[in-house]
C-alpha cells in the first residue's frame, strides 16, 4: 500500500493528500469543500477531544451547546467580527421547498417561505453566545462564566484541503466572561498554555507561543494568543488560538454585571479554539514516505499483533497465546488489535499498519511459540527486534513512551534547525525561497511593512513570541528602529 505514496521530496502537497485518503482518514464529499471523516480519522479526533476535554474541565470549564444558526442582526452586532467573517458566511434565506411545476419530480425553493430574518450558519459562535449570556449574567456572583462547546462551523472556503481547510469543520470553542480585564487576560493566556501542553505532550508537536500582530489577530479581539507549529515542508501551521476580546462583545450585546460595590459594568471576555486541522498538523509533523506516523497517546491502535501461521491448527495455538497478551496489554490501558484475518497475508498486513501509523507491531509465528519469543517493530524508526515473551508487556509499555518522546525530540530538533535569524531583506528572501521555516527578523511594527513583506514573499508574521528578548535593531524591510524580533513564515 505505502509504496504507492508520492515521496514528500517530490511533491509534499500531493503526498499529504494521498496519505489522508489511503490511510483511511477522510475523503472529499459530494458537497463542495466538505469532507467525510472516516472511522480511523474520527478515532484520532475522539482521542484529541477526550484529552482536551479533560484539560478544559480541570481548568474549571463546563460544556454547553448553542444553536447552529445566528440571526443576521445578532451577527452584525459586533461590527469587526461581522466584517471579518462576512465573505465566508453561508446564509439561510428560506425554510421550505415545494414541487417544481415546471420540472416534474424536482423541487424548488418555496418563494412564500422566505425567512423574516436571514440566518447565518455559524462561522464562529460569539454572537449567539453573547446574546445568550445577557440573560445569564446579572451580578459579580455569576462570574467568571467558563463555557466550552464542541461543535461544527461553516466557513465557505474557496480553496480547500482535507483537514487543513474545509468549508465545514469540527472544533471546540471556549467563551468566557470575567469581572476584570486582568482576569480575562489571564484566562486567554492560560488556554494558550493548555493548547501548547496538549500539542507537545499528546501530539508530540513542538509549538511556539506568541501573540499575533494587529493585522493577523481574530476579528473583534484586542489580542490573539497563538501556538505556531512547523511542518516538514518548512511551512507554519497555526495550531490553536486564544483571544482576549476586551469588552467589545459585552458592549455589542449589552452584557453588564453589578459589582460588589453596586456599580454596573460591562464584563470582560475571551474565546479560544482548536479544530480538526490539528489532524493535518499531526500528519505533517511526523509522517514519512511509508505512511502515517502517529504518537502513541493519540493513536487509535497503539499495538497491533499479527499471527504468522500455516493452517488452522497453528492459528488456534497462536491465538490462545496472543489473546492472553491482548488481555494483559489492555489491562495496562493500551489499545490493541489482534489481526487474525485470513484474507490478507502477513506482509500485506504489515504494510497496512505501517501506512496507518500504528506505533508498535508484534508478529508471532509457530517458531516464536516454541522459542518463547516475539518480533517487535516500532513505527517511528522502523526497527525490529526479537525479545522474550516473558518481558513483552513491560517492554511494550516502555516502548510506547520511548516512541512518544522520540517523536517529540525529532520534531523539536527539526523545528529548532529551521529557525533562522536574518538582518537584511536579501537574507530574508533567500531563506524563504531556499530553506523555509521560521525567520526571526526585526520588524518596525507597522501594518504597511507587514503587508509589503507578505506581498513580496508570501511570508506572514506568525507571532511575536512570548519569550522574545528585547534587542535593539532595524527592520529588515524599512530600516526603521525595532526593539525585538518576530517570527515570519509561509503558512497553511
Amino acid at each position: 500500500m505505502s509504496k504507492n505514496l508520492t515521496k514528500r521530496t517530490q511533491d509534499y502537497s500531493k503526498w499529504y493528500n494521498e496519505l489522508v485518503v489511503k490511510a483511511d482518514l477522510a475523503e472529499n464529499s459530494s458537497v463542495r469543500g466538505c469532507m467525510v471523516i472516516k472511522p480511523y480519522g474520527y478515532a484520532i479526533w475522539e482521542n484529541m477531544q477526550a484529552a482536551l476535554d479533560k484539560m478544559f474541565k480541570e481548568t474549571g470549564h463546563q460544556n454547553a451547546y448553542f444553536p447552529l444558526f445566528v440571526p443576521k442582526s445578532l451577527f452584525e452586532a459586533e461590527e469587526k467580527n461581522a466584517e471579518g467573517f462576512a465573505k465566508e458566511c453561508a446564509v439561510v434565506t428560506h425554510y421550505r421547498l415545494q414541487n417544481d411545476p415546471d420540472r416534474p419530480g424536482k423541487l424548488r425553493v418555496d418563494p412564500d417561505a422566505k425567512l423574516e430574518e436571514e440566518l447565518i450558519v455559524r462561522p464562529t459562535s460569539e454572537a449567539i453566545i453573547w446574546s445568550t449570556y445577557k440573560g445569564w449574567i446579572q451580578s459579580y456572583r455569576d462570574l467568571p462564566l467558563l463555557i466550552n462547546q464542541w461543535a461544527n462551523v461553516v466557513r465557505w472556503e474557496m480553496r480547500t484541503r482535507l483537514f487543513l481547510r474545509t468549508s465545514e469543520f469540527l472544533w471546540q470553542e471556549g467563551h468566557t466572561a470575567h469581572a476584570t480585564k486582568s482576569e480575562a487576560i489571564a484566562e486567554a493566556r492560560q488556554m494558550q498554555t493548555v493548547y501548547a501542553t496538549f500539542a507537545e505532550e499528546f501530539m508530540a508537536m513542538p509549538v511556539i507561543k506568541g501573540v499575533k500582530s494587529d493585522s493577523e489577530r481574530f476579528a473583534g479581539a484586542e489580542d490573539t494568543y497563538t501556538i505556531e507549529a512547523l511542518m516538514q515542508d518548512g511551512k507554519a501551521l497555526q495550531a490553536g488560538t486564544s483571544h482576549f476580546l476586551g469588552q467589545n462583545f459585552a458592549q455589542a450585546f449589552d452584557v453588564k454585571f453589578t459589582t460588589k460595590e453596586g456599580k454596573q459594568e460591562y464584563v470582560w471576555a475571551t474565546s479560544w479554539g482548536v479544530s480538526t486541522r490539528l489532524i493535518g498538523g499531526l500528519i505533517m509533523t511526523h509522517s514519512d514516505d511509508f505512511g502515517l506516523v502517529l504518537p502513541p497517546k493519540l493513536a487509535p491502535i497503539q499495538v497491533v499483533i499479527v499471527p504468522i501461521y500455516k493452517g488452522e491448527e497453528e492459528l488456534v495455538l497462536l491465538s490462545e497465546k496472543i489473546n492472553m497478551i491482548v488481555k494483559t496489554l489492555r489491562s495496562k490501558g493500551i489499545s490493541v488489535k489482534y489481526d487474525d484475518r485470513d484474507t490478507l497475508r502477513p506482509g500485506a498486513k504489515f504494510a497496512e499498519y505501517e501506512l496507518k501509523g500504528v506505533p508498535v507491531r508484534i508478529a508471532m509465528g509457530s517458531r516464536d511459540l516454541q522459542n518463547n519469543t516475539v518480533e517487535v517493530a516500532r513505527r517511528d524508526t522502523l526497527k525490529k527486534e526479537n525479545i522474550s515473551q516473558d518481558i513483552l508487556i513491560d517492554f511494550v509499555v516502555e516502548l510506547l513512551e520511548k516512541i512518544q518522546n522520540n517523536l517529540f525530540k525529532s520534531a523539536l530538533d527539526f523545528r529548532n534547525n529551521q529557525i533562522t535569524e536574518v538582518n537584511s531583506f536579501e537574507e530574508f528572501k533567500n531563506v524563504i525561497e531556499n530553506k523555509g521555516g521560521f525567520i526571526a527578523a526585526h520588524w518596525d511594527g507597522t501594518p504597511e511593512t507587514e503587508e509589503k513583506i507578505k506581498e513580496l514573499t508570501k511570508a506572514t508574521i506568525r507571532c511575536i513570541p512570548n519569550d522574545v528578548k528585547e534587542e535593539a535593531g532595524t527592520c529588515v524591510f524599512s530600516g526603521k528602529a525595532s526593539a525585538k524580533r518576530v517570527l515570519f513564515a509561509k503558512a497553511y
